[in-house]
């Protein structure tokens, strides 16, 4: 999705993923290296260039019309938290900077439609505020930047954000790869130990493994670096060499391993067999993520072969990723039909995605797991395979995000990450503030396994409500808490969601009684079929 300014990267769903451990990999995106330190010449000409196309950004994208002036004022007022005697005020057509309560200049306001005039504004005000604040004058542009923009965007929704420079360079790193080896690490106790190897990448090419400590990089001892120099020194370029003395768990002496580096993204999917069944797991929604989940579709149909019974997709805990990564992965399940749209205020912002067909899955069974943390991009690929009766979805409702954000990078090389629409699942209703309501309820007071497979074998299990759901006004958010109250979200992880869908994959007719426990709102629960007439 591209809209038609040349600052838009990116559009993403959810929150900033952060690895556990360091990747140690370099972006070869952008300018192929990391930014430059955040300069403090708090140059006037960088500040008005920044909150120009901040506002500029705001007012055209925004899923909401917003009034630049109010957001000049909420960034203004943030100046008092780097100097308390510095203060604003507005009035029918000035803003007053005030000096220690005294007034200290008045500047005309421009045209309240005119983002990039009250951009400019904002810079002239803090400029005459650093002329008198030895405060101020001694704060970063960077340091800046993120107080008034915290203040600038303080009135939208919550999610909307920005990111300095430095941490947009991560933030870029985590979404679209890396350059280097493809290894975690922990750093402590003078030791840099391997916590995990990515498959496919040069790191497990050359033989390394959890565990094993790393003492040089390049010739150089790694005692006493922390975890930024080690990380600094393992990135680099993509096809350049690092030298490593490696000692494997449990050896006695090192050996030297050279290692190429390879554009890599970090690692989201991650496959093991539970008996005849595929166990999927996926973290985020990275721009290599569906890929590697037809890897792993790929590999566990060659690892289990013709006795495979079905698929755990385990969403839990995802907090999303790119749009595209998501309609990707639903992807790879379904032959035909809608598997989301977007509408916000933007003409750009209306899509509509569907299925290309092709099922991965050949047809078998699928469980989808969610709970509390599985927001976003997760909820696209839950609601989707959902809908369109593809799986079944256990566990709690999931966090209800369901907002599309979209990514511009700043003059600073820093990004305002701003929310630009909401999406719908396949049968119409929007995601935001509901959420997924999953098909089976583990966060019950009777959630053992043995109760829900008994429940539902009966036919005691009660089916989500579909007709409610899709006819609840996205704006009454009291209507859509009591829809949510029937399974409360859940954020911790609990065996009886593998459990259930476990047995669901064992039994086939199960499975069937389960998938119309969310049929659309065109069916009814009295034309569900029993148990008995679900049976082979």
């Amino acid at each position: 999705m591209r809209l038609n300014k040349a600052a838009v990267r990116k559009t993403c769903l959810g929150v900033v993923i952060r690895p556990l451990a360091a990747l140690l990999l370099l972006s070869v995106v952008g300018c192929g290296g990391m930014p430059e330190r955040p300069a403090g010449d708090n140059s006037l000409l960088a500040d008005r260039e920044m909150f120009a196309a901040g506002y500029e950004n705001i007012e055209m994208i925004y899923i909401e019309p917003v009034d630049p002036g109010t957001l000049t004022m909420a960034g203004l007022e943030r100046l008092s938290t780097i100097d308390p005697e510095l203060s604003v005020k507005r009035t029918a057509d000035s803003v007053i900077l005030l000096v220690d309560r005294d007034a200290h200049a008045v500047f005309e306001t421009p045209a309240h439609d005119d983002g990039a005039a009250w951009g400019i504004l904002t810079a002239n005000i803090v400029d005459s505020a650093r002329s008198v604040s030895p405060h101020l004058r001694g704060t970063s542009s960077e340091a800046l930047y993120e107080t008034m923009f915290e203040g600038i965007l303080s009135s939208l929704d919550g999610v909307s954000r920005y990111a300095s420079a430095t941490e947009a360079f991560e933030n870029r790193v985590s979404r679209e790869g890396f350059g280097g080896i493809g290894i975690r690490i922990a750093v402590g106790d003078d030791a840099v130990r391997v916590v995990s190897v990515m498959h496919y990448t040069p790191a497990e090419r050359a033989g390394l493994r959890a565990d094993d400590v790393i003492s040089h990089i390049n010739g150089l001892p790694v005692d006493g670096l922390d975890q930024d120099a080690v990380v600094d020194l393992l990135r680099g370029p993509v096809g350049t060499p690092v030298d490593l003395e490696v000692r494997h768990s449990g050896a006695k002496t090192s050996r030297a391993v050279a290692v190429t580096r390879a554009h890599i993204v970090p690692e989201t999917v991650v496959y093991r067999r539970e008996g005849d069944i595929a166990y999927l797991r996926v973290y985020s929604f990275n721009l290599e993520t569906a890929q590697s989940l037809r890897k792993e579709l790929i590999h566990a149909r060659a690892d289990v072969g013709d006795d495979l019974e079905g698929f755990v997709l385990d969403l839990r805990g995802n907090p999303g990723g790119l749009l595209d990564q998501a309609v990707a992965v639903a992807d790879l399940f379904l032959e035909r039909g809608r598997i989301v749209s977007t509408h916000g205020r933007h003409p750009d912002s209306h899509q509509y995605f569907e299925a290309s067909g092709g099922d991965y899955g050949d047809g078998l069974p699928i469980v989808v797991l969610i709970n509390g943390n599985s927001a976003s991009a997760a909820e696209i690929v839950a609601a989707a395979l959902q809908d369109s009766g593809r799986g079944v979805v256990i566990g709690s409702n999931s966090y209800g995000k369901g907002t599309v954000q979209t990514v511009l990078r700043m003059p600073n090389q820093g990004e305002l990450t701003l929310t630009w629409a909401r999406f719908h699942a396949p049968s119409g209703y929007t995601l935001h503030h509901l959420g997924v309501l999953p098909s089976i309820c583990t966060n019950s007071a009777d959630n053992t396994a043995s109760h829900l497979i008994g429940a539902l074998r009966g036919g005691r299990l009660v089916p989500v409500p579909t007709v409610l759901r899709n006819a609840a006004d996205p704006e009454d958010t009291s209507g859509l808490d009591r829809l949510r109250a029937a399974c409360p979200l859940r954020k911790v992880e609990e065996a009886v969601d593998l459990q259930v869908a476990l047995a669901l994959l064992e039994e086939p007719a199960l499975y069937e009684r389960a998938i119309h426990l969310a049929d659309p709102p065109k069916f009814t629960v009295s034309t569900q079929p029993a148990l008995s007439q679900a049976q082979p």
